[in-house]
């Protein structure tokens, strides 16, 4: 039996078969837009072989094969709609790299012999002559030659077992061998995909921002949390975001602010689960340059927003939720997620003793990349002698925001819609 384990969180391991029956089953709910599988494995080719025999009968016509092993660009998500896509690192040669040592180690043991042997060749040929006619030393009929098929079957299988797997990747992973430049390097006749830990990634942009954003316009990078977050927390996703990267994976059970961020970034294009990267992260500029995060840029537009009032809590919330013998005490918290120098947190003045609080206050958020900004917006309620209480949050892509007055819904900790609380909000560029 297979199980899919979620290292080094607080989670418990799930049967493989499980997890691919319930991808099937709720795949595209959501959208028809193509989901990716991405696999790290460490199996044997006999596993491999279980697994490809798994995924081909649990997925059947709506998996996606390639047309050949070196992709020359990769498909768009329009053309793979209703599509799963199996992306991991091919299966390692076993056989090849198993026949090489072996035909090593027996060229050693030749080599070895002839130097230490003081007799030479001829007396080692004369020795070999008369072995052959002692008795004892004679073998069974068909002796070596069950052997020598077990071997051959095991290789044959194991043969099969590895192309059957890796003909069911549609995205193959690279790895990361030698420098950072080497890993990086675009090849132009193929596609690839690298996977990076959140602090490798920190580490690279420092150094290598702008050849990671040029790698990625042909090539995907996926980035995943570091090891040591055992409690399923998550990181800043914009690091990621701002220098290219398609898939930032997140601990879906962490609900924390960069969480919500991810939740902000895909309310755009209709929820579907797929955002078009801006233009300037997928094409050079005029001279042959690319985005460059770090660097200072002119404001493009300004974005106004003014928070009227906010209500439902009455609604959503039991009378002693916030505070046992009064009303609550709301305040707002309204600002920008993206790069460095668009990124701010402003608040509002406390009202208090009111579940329908008013604020009617206006600020101002000048943006050198718009495209990458997300408003946020979250209420809490103050309390003087312990931790503020959450009362709500949303975020919303600047990009896809409507100008003018709007009602604009909160969500949960978890991301959950509530049903009657709202702010009710005004929108505007200069």
């Amino acid at each position: 039996m297979i199980f899919l384990d979620i290292f080094r969180t607080l989670t418990t391991p799930v049967e493989l078969i499980k997890c691919l029956r319930s991808i099937k089953e709720h795949a595209f709910v959501a959208s028809e837009y193509p989901v990716v599988l991405t696999l790290e494995d460490h199996l044997t080719p006999d596993l491999q072989a279980k697994v490809a025999e798994m995924v081909i009968q649990t997925f059947g016509d709506v998996l996606f094969y390639p047309e050949s092993d070196c992709l020359a660009e990769f498909p768009s998500p329009e053309s793979l709609k209703r599509r799963i896509i199996i992306s991991t690192k091919p299966p390692k040669k076993y056989l090849e790299s198993k026949s090489i040592k072996e035909k090593e180690c027996v060229s050693q043991k030749v080599e070895d012999s002839s130097e230490e042997d003081p007799w030479g060749k001829e007396v080692n040929d004369f020795k070999d002559n008369l072995d052959a006619f002692n008795k004892n030393d004679i073998p069974e009929e068909g002796e070596y030659q069950e052997e020598e098929d077990h071997d051959e079957v095991d290789h044959k299988l194991q043969q099969n077992a590895a192309t059957e797997y890796k003909h069911l990747i549609g995205i193959h992973a690279g790895t990361r061998k030698g420098g950072t430049k080497v890993w990086l390097y675009a090849d132009p006749s193929k596609v690839k995909r690298i996977s990076l830990s959140e602090e490798t990634l920190e580490k690279s942009v420092l150094s290598h921002g702008t050849e990671i954003i040029r790698f990625t316009q042909r090539n995907l990078l996926r980035v995943f949390p570091k090891a040591t977050r055992v409690d399923s927390s998550n990181y800043d996703p914009l690091i990621g975001w701002m220098h290219g990267a398609q898939m930032v994976a997140f601990n879906m059970q962490g609900h924390d602010r960069p969480l919500w961020l991810m939740q902000g970034m895909f309310r755009a294009n209709g929820g579907c689960g797929y955002v078009k990267k801006p233009d300037f992260l997928l094409k050079d500029g005029p001279h042959d340059e690319v985005f460059d995060p770090k660097k200072n840029l002119p404001v493009k537009k300004t974005l106004k927003v003014k928070v009227y009032m906010g209500e439902g809590w009455y609604l959503d919330f039991h009378h002693t939720h916030f505070d046992v013998y009064s009303p609550p005490d709301f305040y707002a918290r309204v600002g920008i997620a993206g790069v460095r120098a668009d990124s701010v947190m402003k608040k509002t003045r406390t009202i208090e003793d009111n579940w329908i609080p008013t604020w009617d206050e206006e600020f101002v958020f000048p943006l050198t990349v718009p495209e990458l900004a997300l408003l946020r917006i979250e209420v809490h309620e103050y309390d003087m002698s312990e931790k503020d209480d959450f009362g709500g949050q949303t975020c919303l892509p600047v990009s896809e925001l409507r100008t003018g007055i709007r009602a604009v819904p909160i969500y949960d900790h978890k991301g959950n819609k509530y049903k009657s609380v709202k702010l009710l909000m005004r929108f505007e560029f200069i």
